[in-house]
This record gives C-alpha cells, structure tokens and sequence, in this order.
C-alpha cells in the first residue's frame, strides 16, 4: 500500500480500493491524464473534498482558469474511503477543549465555522443533485468508560448554553433500552443532526460540480516535479506539464514524502480501517438493539466508530497498521472484528464482506491548517489545507472555498486554524517511533477504568 511518509510517488491512476463504496455499482469518472503543455491562472493539486471546492469556487465565483491534477481519479483517496460521517468539527478539540484553549469567544467562532461547514454539505448536494444517500440524522458519542461521564455532562452544557446544540445525555440503561445495546457504553450523548452518507458519491459529485463551474479536472497526473521561474510555477506530470502563478495543495494524508518543503514533516499519515459486514438479519438488528440507522463513534484515545448502513450492514472502523506494507495483514481485520463482537455479542463470527484502509492527516496540535506563502518568500503562491486528523467531512468542503478565498486576496474568518501554518513535528524522522509508542500509551489507557 501506498505510504506517504516514505514515498515520493503516489502512483498513477490505480483503480480505487475494494471498499463498500466503490462496489456500489457508480460509474468511474475516468477523466484523462494531462497531456500537453498547459497554463492557468491556478492550479488544485488533488481532487479530494478540499480540492475539488477550491476549484469549484475559483473557477464559478471568481472566474479563474483553473486546472485540477490529481494522481487517480477523484475521491480516490481518503475523501472516497471514509466512513461517511456528517459532524459539527473537524480536528480532535470538541468544543470543551477548544474553550480552554483559545477562550470562550475564539471557540464560539470556530464552531460557527464548523456549523457552516456542516450546513453546506446539505447545500452543495442539493445545488448539485448528488444522491449521496444520506441517512436519517442521529450522532451517538458513546463513553466507553464511566470516568468520562462527567465530561459528557460539562460538554453537553457547555453546547447547549453557549454554543446553541440540543444535545440529549443518555445514560446506560437510557441508551440499551431504546437506542442501540453496545455492550461496552456506559452512557452517550446524542447530537440529533449529524447524520452519515456515501463519502464517494460525495466526491465524484463535487467534481461534477467543479467541472459545471469551469474547472479542468485530469485525472492520472500526479505531480513529478515542480520548478519555479519569473514567479511561475511549473508542475511536470507524467505526460504533460501546466504553468500557473499560483499552486493550491490538497494533498493532506495523501501528501507524498518530501512533496513541498511548505509541508515537509508538518503531517503524520495515520492509516484508519474499515470493515463491513454482510446485512443483518431483523433478528441480529434486534438483539444489537439497533434503532434506526445510527452512526457512533466512542471515547477511546484509539477510537472505534461503527454506523448501520441503508442495506442493513454493520461498518465499524478503527487504527489500521502503523506502515503502508502491513496494511492487508490479516491481524488489523481481527481486530476490528474482535472489537465489534465484543460490543455485540450477537455477531460473533459474522461474515465480513469488505475491507479497505486509507490514510488521514495528523496535525501536531490537534488542529488543521490553511496557510498561504508571504508573497515576499521563495514560495508566494503556494497555499495549502491540511491536518483534518480523520474528521473533517464536513470541514474540508468549507476549507477548499476558503482556500480559495485566500488565494483571491479576500479576507477570511480570524481563526486559529486559519492564521498559521501547521507546526513542524519535532524529530519528524521518528515520527513513525511516536505514533507507535503513542498507540502502546492508548491502549493502557483504553483499558484502565
């Protein structure tokens, strides 16, 4: 498997993974590869959720020339493979976090920000008539042990009172009895709005949309070389080559090793999987207790996230292997089974019928990050989103426009994720060492009561 943290090609144009999205019979947008020498006003460098509404906006409200490359094909990376969850955030700091960070006033911001990221998916699928087929809403945050009751409470009034949520705290008996029966919950907080879909059908109807607005998408061409002259930008693809005075990266966990010196060991690609059952039958839904069609994710620091799929099957991702080269060993599907029989008993041994991994982007601080080269640096012109630390749905819709923005001269909202750039890991050639030994403190952690 492809792993940005050791390689610098990313591959061309690989067919997209084995996954439950992609056996859903959509057809494969096969757009061509760059062939010719090219230019543009800008050019989008992967055409994922952020890329692909960068170009949209760019090339619709701004009325840029706009090239799109992209090593496959949309969505192929994590945008096609997530889980497909809708939420108010992005990052790892809930609302609680973000306040002691950054002050009641900065966080009611950014969650203002969230919230309008999170209204816009709905906006854009219906502007573009993408049948993402979205599920009826219901978000559980299950506590997997009883010490984190007491945050719930705090977080629940937190958002309700100053942040303008509705969130309902169930506890355990309140949460078996009528809503779902994981054996491993203690209690949940229930979002009523936040609601999952197809992550790929979301992909490849943004691209629709950012071609409607007059932006050229080619797929097949990744980046093999960049080379700046008289403040133009020159990017090689395998077949061709486009010049442009301004490059928008979207690369994020995707982002080849040693890809930009603007982005050089300022991520950590962690790779999350994801298995699928076969469907359930109405005996199996009702000893799982199962209403409706949740989606749920819990408190763990190595956190479990399962939804109830349209056709009755049961997804449950988790942590995959550390390194690209094991991701297909056999020991990351068990434990993913191992896991969700634990929290239902009632499919032990059920057949799993997909199984894919992909790689989402860690930021040091918990946060992501849109940044934009000083125009009086080696790199002006260059601007980059990144760091949406496995959650960013929503999120990197709203970043692609503001990436946009940014790149237009325009003034976007005074944000923490917006006014710097992601830090630099220290010791970045060990990150690798870190994760690992963070995963060993994560596991302690998830067990102790």
């Amino acid at each position: 498997m492809y792993d940005p943290l050791l390689d610098k090609d990313p591959g061309c144009n690989a067919p997209y993974p084995a996954s439950y999205w992609a056996g859903q019979g959509q057809a494969e947008p096969g757009y061509p590869a760059l062939q010719q020498e090219r230019s543009a006003d800008l050019v989008v460098i992967g055409a994922g959720y952020t890329g692909l509404n960068a170009a949209r906006v760019l090339a619709g409200r701004f009325s840029q020339h706009v090239v799109v490359l992209e090593a496959h094909q949309p969505g192929w990376g994590c945008s096609g493979r997530n889980a497909g969850f809708v939420l108010k955030g992005t990052g790892r700091l809930g609302a609680v976090q973000l306040t002691e960070r950054f002050g009641l006033e900065t966080a009611q911001a950014c969650y203002r920000e969230y919230r309008q990221a999170f209204e816009q998916v709905a906006t854009l699928c219906q502007k573009g008539a993408i049948d993402c087929q979205a599920q009826p809403p219901g978000y559980y945050k299950l506590a997997h042990q009883p010490r984190f009751l007491p945050l719930f409470e705090q977080q629940q009034q937190l958002l309700n009172q100053h942040f303008g949520e509705q969130l309902q705290y169930l506890s355990q008996a309140e949460l078996q009895q009528t809503h779902l029966a994981d054996q491993q919950a203690c209690g949940a907080l229930l979002d009523p709005d936040c609601f999952g879909l197809n992550p790929l059908q979301l992909a490849l109807g943004y691209s629709r949309l950012a071609e409607q607005a007059g932006a050229t998408i080619y797929g097949g061409s990744p980046v093999l070389g960049w080379q700046k002259q008289q403040g133009l930008h020159r990017l090689q693809t395998p077949q061709g080559s486009v010049t442009a005075k301004k490059v928008l990266i979207a690369t994020n966990g995707y982002t080849p090793k040693d890809f930009h010196p603007l982005l050089n060991g300022r991520i950590l690609p962690v790779q999350s999987s994801i298995i699928v059952t076969r469907p359930l039958t109405e005996h199996e839904r009702s000893a799982c207790g199962f209403r409706g069609q949740p989606i749920v994710m819990d408190t763990r620091a190595l956190k479990y996230y399962y939804r109830l799929l349209p056709d009755g099957r049961l997804l449950f991702g988790g942590r995959g292997a550390i390194q690209g080269r094991h991701a297909d060993k056999p020991r990351y599907t068990k434990a993913l089974r191992s896991a969700l029989e634990y929290s239902f008993p009632a499919l032990a041994g059920i057949d799993i019928a997909y199984q894919w991994s992909g790689w989402v982007a860690v930021s040091l601080d918990d946060l992501p990050h849109l940044y934009q080269a000083p125009q009086d640096s080696s790199y002006a012109g260059v601007s980059y989103a990144a760091g949406y630390c496995g959650s960013g749905l929503s999120f990197s819709a709203l970043a692609g426009q503001r990436l946009a923005e940014l790149a237009m001269g325009q003034s976007i909202p005074n944000l923490p994720c917006y006014q710097r750039p992601l830090p630099a890991f220290p010791f970045a050639r060990w990150r690798r060492l870190g994760q690992w030994l963070y995963y060993q403190w994560g596991r302690w952690q998830d067990k102790r009561h």
